[in-house]
């Protein structure tokens, strides 16, 4: 069979053949992996040996404390090791032929895709940044009477519903554009970027000819629509309210007529666009897709679970207005790069053989945004190539919270079992199916009840956020969600397509990063404390390798205590000229050689591999320990403190406003510890002077028993040049304060002085 394709270079002919729908492969070469593993672990357990028979028996207790830490902090390191190697034993890619799909299933057939894209405040997440993700999300190539797309408004704002009004009337001239002439980045704001003009796969005014007048004309006739739609809401968020004239545009401004405050405010749906109105159409005169938007009821006195409970009442709310059978959630900052994504990921749910048990589709997360050398390490090259993939090869893969295409049903809390044993009663019903009834309700009668479905008192004695749709309770609600779907039997798959399926917004300053890796952090440790916890809730239902994986990314945050262990006591050992390793010419150090040896290369090795480059995979080294010493203890506390009853779980919006200093300072990769926590920069200059120190006093009494230390001091001394320059050098915003170095050199003087003379 034949289907012919159409694109920007012409016609196609693709030639479909009756196979799978999609393939997966293995990674090569894992044999060789699993021997060189072999040798790493060897050699650990030389180090743990080496501790064990070497305890000091005869020295003072502090250097028999020492040494037991390093011997606590090694078999901690030696656990997390083996726990990684889970998602580098068998790696698995998989393949989808959109083509095949495209053949055996015509636009009927096709199944209802409902997106959800979720807000929460309109200061911290800029309104035009969403309202970019929605049209991209309307943009995609596949059936608009199919298509639904869902804006969550945590915070109730009339400002983000006036942006989705604004584009939903911009996207009349959008989509007819991107079909016209094939684009591939359908986000305005991406495609209209300066970045994009050199972007030879996308339409552009750059890649075509003089010639090409209706192109030309196009483009500056949607630009100039686009930056009008853009003036006007920057206008409106600039002013804090919709004008009078403009609240008489749309009924939906009623719902605002009442004093409403973020947290405080009565439930909204509104169908802006109704999928079902033949005259609701593009200029082209085709039927645009649905799109509504949803602010569940908030009330002081009811918890309202964050982002899992605005995806809980995504989930009914959209069940009782278009019901599609697959979901695809989104951040409001990650907007769809590939226009033909659901078609691709349908290969896998569709699939006559595997696509029945595939409860979702994870996509990695990738930015627009990345310098050259990725300076806060945000890329997650290794992860997103190689250890992700790990996990899928095992039949699992990880729920993200964005980028991630649901099953309905997977997600509502069924269970495979049930879900097939269903699925085969309707198979043998097919001779006589049901005839399903038009929903002829009208908007205002969907309007109202889907309110219903939003309110703050719904979920109250059902098994909502337990059984049903996200689970409540905890920071990482998609981390614990996924498992939980795991756990009842179903399979996912995680996909990573040659040309990105989501593209997002990275942090461009330090302290946006380490606040987003504590909460990362904290939350997952926290599903490892729960009942969650995938070596007790994944018991006889998910395989060892699954577990072990989900572990790889719930152990960060007690990571940071061994980390710390070889970050303060060799320095201060050294100082009292206690020696913690054995000397160079001792065969006992060849194990310890070894292993970093190895680690350190396959590292780098894997980083090329993947695609950085060596400063990048420097800076992921020094961004690295930045986090195990300040954003993963303080996860680490955090979620001790929990356990005790000491605190409550809160969760923090991240800014995605950036100013032109802070922008200029992130396009130069110079590293901002401006805005940074006080206590975390204290951390990490203390440790940074601390080492310094640790370096120059072993230089002046070096002694060969004490050489590793003095070489471990100074490898941190070289991934902490970036603090010594914030520190005696810079003198701009990005620099760190007197203040902070003041508190900084009293720790380590006090440090000094207790090593030296008290120890």
């Amino acid at each position: 069979m034949k289907m012919r394709e159409e694109g920007k270079e012409g016609d196609e002919e693709v030639v479909v053949d009756g196979g799978p729908l999609f393939v997966t492969k293995e990674a090569r070469y894992r044999g060789a992996y699993k021997v060189f593993a072999s040798t790493i672990l060897v050699s650990i357990a030389l180090i743990l040996f080496y501790r064990v028979t070497n305890i000091p028996t005869t020295t003072t207790t502090t250097e028999l404390l020492a040494w037991i830490a390093m011997l606590v902090s090694e078999i901690l390191f030696g656990l997390y090791w083996i726990i990684t190697q889970s998602v580098r034993w068998r790696i698995a890619f998989q393949s989808p032929s959109k083509h095949t799909l495209l053949q055996r299933y015509d636009e009927e057939k096709m199944p209802g895709v409902d997106i959800f894209v979720c807000t929460a405040d309109p200061i911290l997440e800029p309104p035009l940044m969403v309202m970019n993700t929605i049209l991209s999300a309307m943009a995609y190539n596949y059936p608009s009477n199919k298509l639904s797309v869902y804006l969550s408004d945590d915070g109730g704002s009339e400002l983000t519903f006036y942006a989705l009004f604004k584009a939903s009337i911009f996207s009349k001239h959008w989509l007819p554009f991107c079909r016209t002439f094939n684009l591939q980045t359908r986000s305005p704001q991406a495609y209209f970027s300066p970045q994009n003009y050199h972007n030879n796969n996308d339409y552009n005014p750059n890649n075509t000819t003089n010639d090409d007048d209706e192109f030309q004309k196009q483009w500056l006739f949607i630009k100039k629509l686009y930056e009008e739609m853009k003036s006007d809401i920057e206008r409106t968020l600039e002013r804090g309210k919709v004008a009078d004239g403009e609240r008489n545009l749309h009924k939906g401004f009623k719902e605002w007529s009442l004093k409403s405050k973020k947290q405080d405010h009565h439930s909204i749906v509104q169908v802006i666009i109704d999928g079902r109105d033949k005259n609701a159409v593009d200029e082209d005169g085709i039927q645009l897709p649905r799109v509504v938007y949803m602010a569940r009821e908030k009330r002081p006195n009811y918890p309202h679970n964050f982002k899992a409970g605005a995806m809980n009442a995504l989930i009914r709310v959209s069940s009782e207005i278009s019901n599609g059978a697959f979901i695809l959630n989104l951040d409001c900052d990650m907007y769809p790069n590939n226009a033909d994504t659901i078609q691709e990921t349908l290969c896998f749910f569709m699939d006559e053989s595997r696509g029945q048990d595939i409860a979702y589709v994870q996509f990695p997360q990738n930015y627009n945004n990345l310098t050259n050398n990725d300076h806060y390490a945000n890329s997650c090259l290794a992860t997103d190539m190689i250890e992700l993939a790990g996990i899928s090869g095992h039949g699992a893969a990880l729920y993200c919270g964005t980028g991630c295409f649901h099953r309905r049903e997977s997600l509502s809390g069924a269970h495979f079992k049930d879900y097939k044993a269903k699925l085969d009663h309707n198979m043998m019903m097919k001779m006589n199916p049901k005839v399903e009834e038009e929903d002829n309700r009208s908007v205002d009668e969907l309007n109202e009840a889907s309110k219903v479905l939003a309110t703050c008192t719904y979920e109250n004695g059902t098994l909502w956020g337990k059984e049903m749709g996200l689970v409540y309770g905890i920071p990482v609600e998609d981390i614990a969600t996924g498992l939980v779907i795991t756990c009842r039997g179903w399979k996912s798959i995680y996909y990573n397509p040659e040309r990105k399926g989501f593209i997002g917004v990275a942090p461009t300053t330090l302290d946006v990063a380490l606040v987003q890796h504590k909460r990362w952090s904290e939350g997952m440790f926290q599903v490892f404390f729960s009942k969650y916890c995938p070596f007790i809730y994944g018991h006889g239902k998910i395989n060892i390798g699954i577990q072990m994986g989900y572990c790889v990314y719930l152990l960060w945050a007690p990571l940071s205590i061994p980390t710390l262990c070889y970050a303060i006591l060799p320095p201060l050992c050294l100082l009292s000229g206690i020696p913690l390793f054995p000397q160079p010419r001792s065969l006992w150090f060849l194990p310890f050689a070894y292993a970093f040896l190895a680690n350190t290369t396959y590292s780098l090795c894997e980083a090329l591999i993947c695609g950085s480059t060596i400063k990048g995979w420097l800076n992921l080294q020094r961004m690295r320990f930045i986090r195990r010493t300040t954003s993963y203890f303080f996860g680490f506390i955090d979620t001790l403190k929990k356990q005790l009853g000491l605190s409550q779980t809160n969760f923090v919006i991240t800014d995605k406003v950036v100013t032109e200093d802070v922008q200029n300072m992130y396009e130069k990769e110079i590293i901002d510890f401006g805005g940074c926590s006080s206590i975390m920069l204290t951390i990490l200059v203390t440790l940074a002077l601390l080492n310094l120190v640790g370096v120059l006093v072993g230089i002046i009494i070096i002694k060969r028993i004490i050489i590793i230390q003095i070489v471990l001091s100074a490898m941190i001394v070289m991934v902490n040049l970036p603090v010594y320059e914030a520190l005696f050098i810079r003198s701009d915003k990005g620099s760190i304060s007197s203040y902070v170095m003041i508190k900084s050199f009293v720790l380590v003087s006090l440090a000094c002085f207790i090593a030296t003379f008290v120890i």
